[in-house]
Parts: C-alpha cells; sequence; structure tokens
C-alpha cells in the first residue's frame, strides 16, 4: 500500500506538465468556439488520442497509480483548460468505470477498448442511469430488463436521460431494473453494443454550460442484447439478487447496487474536476487583480480584493486535499466510513461555483462578458452542485453514513 504523501513523483510531475501544456495550447484556444457551436469537439478528441491522452492505456496508468492521484491529478489539468470539452474527453470514463466497477475480466477486455476506438476512428461511450423521474433517487428507476430465456437475452425497455455522449455513443452501458420488488437492488448493468436495433437518441439538452459536451436522452424501445452483455453475469446477479431477497425478508445489512457503485467510484475525480474549473477561476482573477488599475493604483492592493483572492485560493487548496484524501483511500482500498468520497464532490462543486462567482466580481463588467473566460467557467461550474449527486444528496450520504442509516 502506497504511503499517504502531498509530494507528486517526478514521474507524475511531468505528466502533470504535459496535460498541463496541451490544456493550455489546445484545449483553451478551442473552448469558446465550442461552448458557443454546442457540438462534441470531435478535432480535439482526436488530437488528444493521438497524443495519447484519449486511450484505454492512459487512463489505465492513471487508475491504477498506486498513490491514487494520478486520476485526479489529470482530471484537475484537462479542466483547467475547459470543462466542457474536458468532458468530451474523459466523459468514456464514467462507463469504463461502470464496466470496471461490475464487469468480469472478459466483459473489460472486450468491450472497455472498443468504448475509445483509435486515434483514426476515435468512439466515446456513455453510462445510461438517470431517467425523467429518476435522477438522484435511483430507486424510482423504470428502465425494465426482463431475460428470455429460450434466446439467452435480455430485453431493455426504457427511457433514459442526463446521459453524457448518449446516443452519440459506440457503447452503451444501461442500468435497469430486473427486480422491482428489490427496489434499488434489484437493478444490473448492461452493455448495449453498436449498432443494436431500438436504442435511439432522443432530445439533446441545450444547456447552460458544459455546452461542448453531448447530453441526450436515450430511448430503448425492445432493445435485445445477448446474456453475456449483463455486467458480472448471469450467476453473480442471481447470487446478488437472493441476498437482497433475504436480507429484505430479515432486515439484514446494505447492499450496494450497480449505478451507486460506479457513482461511489467516481466522486472523487468529479472533485477533482470541480477544482481545476476553479483553480482556472482564481488565476484569471489573480492576474486580473495585479494588472487592473483604479484610483492609480492595482485593485488587488485593496483589501477587499485580496482577501476574496486569499479565501478563493484557501478553498481550491482544501478542496484538493478532500480529493486527493479520497482518492488515496480508494487506491488503498480504504473504505469510505465517513463518505470521503461524498465529502469531496461536495467541498470541491461547492468551491467552484464561489469561486467562480467570486472571480466574475473582481473583474466586474469584464467578468459577465464572454470576453474573458470566468463567465464561461461560472456556468460551467454550476453544474457540479447537480450532477454525479447533489450538493444536498452528498449531505445526506455522509449524514447518514456518520449517523450509520443504510443509504437506500
Amino acid at each position: 500500500m502506497a504511503e499517504f504523501t502531498m509530494e507528486l513523483s517526478e514521474e507524475q510531475r511531468e505528466i502533470q506538465g504535459w496535460l498541463h501544456g496541451f490544456a493550455a495550447d489546445v484545449i483553451r484556444p478551442a473552448a469558446a468556439e465550442w461552448d458557443e457551436r454546442e457540438e462534441t469537439p470531435w478535432p480535439v478528441i482526436q488530437e488528444a488520442a493521438k497524443l495519447g491522452i484519449y486511450s484505454l492505456d492512459f487512463y489505465a496508468q492513471q487508475f491504477f497509480d498506486p498513490s491514487g492521484l494520478g486520476i485526479p491529478m489529470t482530471m484537475e489539468e484537462l479542466f483547467w483548460g475547459d470543462a466542457g470539452i474536458a468532458l468530451s474527453i474523459v466523459g468514456t470514463g464514467l462507463a469504463a468505470v461502470g464496466v470496471l466497477a461490475n464487469g468480469t475480466e472478459e466483459q473489460i477486455g472486450t468491450w472497455v477498448p472498443q468504448m475509445y476506438g483509435d486515434p483514426s476512428d476515435v468512439k466515446v461511450a456513455a453510462f445510461c442511469s438517470s431517467e425523467p423521474d429518476a435522477g438522484s433517487d435511483v430507486s424510482a428507476m423504470r428502465t425494465r430488463a426482463v431475460y428470455d430465456e429460450a434466446k439467452d437475452e435480455w430485453v431493455l425497455n426504457g427511457t433514459k436521460t442526463w446521459a453524457t455522449n448518449g446516443g452519440i455513443a459506440h457503447v452503451h452501458v444501461v442500468v435497469a431494473v430486473v427486480d422491482p420488488e428489490l427496489g434499488s437492488k434489484g437493478q444490473a448493468s448492461f452493455i448495449v453494443p453498436p449498432g443494436t436495433a431500438g436504442l435511439s437518441q432522443g432530445q439533446k439538452f441545450k444547456k447552460h454550460g458544459i455546452r461542448a459536451s453531448h447530453t441526450a436522452e436515450v430511448v430503448l424501445e425492445d432493445v435485445r442484447v445477448p446474456g453475456h452483455c449483463l455486467l458480472g453475469g448471469k450467476e453473480k446477479l442471481e447470487e446478488r439478487l437472493a441476498r437482497a431477497r433475504e436480507r429484505a425478508r430479515t432486515g439484514g445489512g446494505r447492499l450496494k447496487n450497480a449505478a451507486m457503485a460506479t457513482f461511489e467510484a467516481s466522486r472523487p475525480a468529479v472533485g477533482a474536476q470541480a477544482v481545476g474549473i476553479a483553480r482556472a477561476a482564481y488565476e484569471v482573477a489573480l492576474d486580473y487583480a495585479k494588472t487592473r488599475e483604479q484610483f492609480g493604483r492595482p485593485i488587488i492592493d485593496n483589501q477587499g480584493v485580496a482577501f476574496q483572492l486569499a479565501d478563493m485560493r484557501t478553498q481550491i487548496d482544501a478542496a484538493r486535499l478532500l480529493v486527493w484524501r479520497a482518492s488515496w483511500m480508494a487506491s488503498a482500498r480504504k473504505p469510505f466510513e465517513s463518505a470521503e468520497g461524498s465529502m469531496s464532490k461536495l467541498f470541491a462543486g461547492e468551491t467552484a461555483k464561489k469561486v467562480t462567482a467570486q472571480a466574475m466580481q473582481i473583474l466586474g463588467g469584464n467578468g459577465y462578458t464572454r470576453e474573458y473566460p470566468v463567465e464561461r467557467m461560472h456556468r460551467d461550474a454550476a453544474i457540479y452542485t447537480i450532477f454525479e449527486g447533489t450538493s444536498e444528496i452528498q449531505r445526506l450520504v455522509i449524514a447518514r453514513t456518520l449517523a450509520g442509516v443504510p443509504i437506500r
């Protein structure tokens, strides 16, 4: 087990510098254009693939970094560049985590590489969990998966919403109900292979922020997938459902469901994304405060501005430390006994929203225009108190964990 350290290794610093250079030289110059276009920035994704940033090998190396800091470091640097474009680059990762968290070794080896494609033909993947009536409340999910034993196929019906890359993905990972009586414990995850009949894109959302990232509904109408597309396999599913039924009968302990397992694994990484946005806005505000003069002196000489910047930097550093702690704990297989993953996402998301608002205030009227990037950063930051569990849900998870109450 790697010891916790505040110091990045020489190799990690080299990777950090490489990512920062890509974010500064490729992502940032393209950010305003793709935000306005509200389209997936395929040329940027392809450039990331050519350099090896958008690839299974790169993310696997970061995921298995023994310190646990590879993924949060990657997320912070890319999202420092621009959140919308970065989410288009890393959005496939949530689907990949869904397979890694629930799939067999054979399924991981078969499907995760297909999610990325190759530099000459890049692909993306989508993780489909949320529904029109089931966002934070995953127990309200209605999408059904029924097993057709005669054909060894699962038949999926329902509508998913807020799916990053939904409808344009090469591979979709879909969470569906297999036993309605068990609520959230009666769910499973399925691979929907490319070209499967019955899957279509519904509404594409026009969003307030992260507009370069494709977000849409996914409609499933009698979608038939082979039995081997059930993540984890049928035997494992039946064992899990049997344990859930027994616990329901006896009032026993807790079991995780497929969607929550994915979200729990990804929350520190999402927190790192928020840290990157906050850091970017802070740096713009700091540079502006040093060069903008009012009444014959730089505005940073005014205590009201200087104290805001001091608070911004303190909150960003605190958020990063919470993210790093949770990431290290996950890598060291230490349980989140106090919901440390949710803590990191909660604080980082709230920090990004607050810091970007403060940056706009420091820039004054300029901060409200699209001539400066903090306006876009503020719009992008807003989602970090909403998706992957709202701030209210994170607080609920933390509070129930502290009280020893089951998370439902």
